[in-house]
């Protein structure tokens, strides 16, 4: 089987597509990833309103209760009254931040339970995101409204690299066990093509279940490298064929 990529500049895109019945195995990760990142994102979106002006609100308000608490009347009775309300309007308060901190670290556990699915370099891009996620939710003082924009930014990263071409410089074992520096590029989530500058390693990668699988198949070297071209706009664009990895 072959995937026929058109390449204008920077653009990539697939053509002849394979057909389902032989492309649902290879592509069930990469379906499962999608279908991930779109959930998460609905969910998110339907939510994040509510919730940030919901947080900011109580937030606001537990630190107007401190204030009042501070200056309180001196009279018994006026006294008791501002404390009930006080009490009770803290009560809800708590229990709002407490929706808001579990829907953040239900959030926080899909992502990074889907991380080391992902290619190594989008792995690497959302490093320093994922590294501002607390290492303990259920005991962390970061604001859950803080949390979720971050996992926000994690998931922008998810779609900017999905839909996309992308070129990098990565190593990669050859059939002796040595590392070689190879040029790789990704379409989007669900494929890969790599090769070396001697033209005599190449391969293809695709999403596994438990993260990326790579193929070392030398003889699509020279198509690899002209798409690697195209991509740098050091030759004109023009459809170039490479196989797709089926299982």
């Amino acid at each position: 089987m072959v995937m026929v990529l058109a390449l204008g500049g920077p653009a990539l895109l697939a053509a002849e597509p394979v057909a389902l019945t032989q492309a649902r195995s290879t592509l069930e990760q990469w379906v499962q990833t999608r279908q991930l990142t779109a959930r998460a994102r609905n969910d998110w979106q339907a939510d994040k309103e509510s919730l940030d002006q919901t947080v900011a609100l109580y937030e606001r308000e537990l630190k107007a209760i401190d204030e009042q608490m501070a200056k309180v009347s001196t009279n018994n009775a006026q006294v008791a009254k501002e404390m009930a309300e006080a009490l009770v309007l803290q009560k809800s308060a708590n229990e709002t931040l407490d929706g808001a901190r579990q829907f953040a670290a239900d959030f926080e556990a899909r992502v990074k339970a889907l991380v080391p699915k992902l290619p190594t370099p989008l792995q690497d891009i959302l490093k320093p995101s994922l590294a501002r996620l607390p290492a303990d939710p259920a005991n962390t003082k970061m604001l859950a409204a803080e949390r979720v924009q971050v996992l926000v930014g994690v998931l922008n990263e998810f779609d900017k690299f999905n839909n996309a071409v992308n070129l990098f410089n990565e190593k990669r074992k050859n059939p002796k066990g040595d590392e070689v520096a190879v040029q790789t590029i990704y379409v989007g989530l669900g494929a890969a093509y790599f090769v070396n500058e001697a033209g005599d390693f190449a391969g293809t990668g695709a999403p596994g279940a438990n993260g990326w699988e790579w193929a070392v198949k030398p003889e699509i070297a020279p198509a690899v490298k002209e798409v690697v071209r195209i991509y740098r706009n050091e030759k004109a664009a023009r459809f170039v064929t490479l196989p797709a990895t089926i299982r």
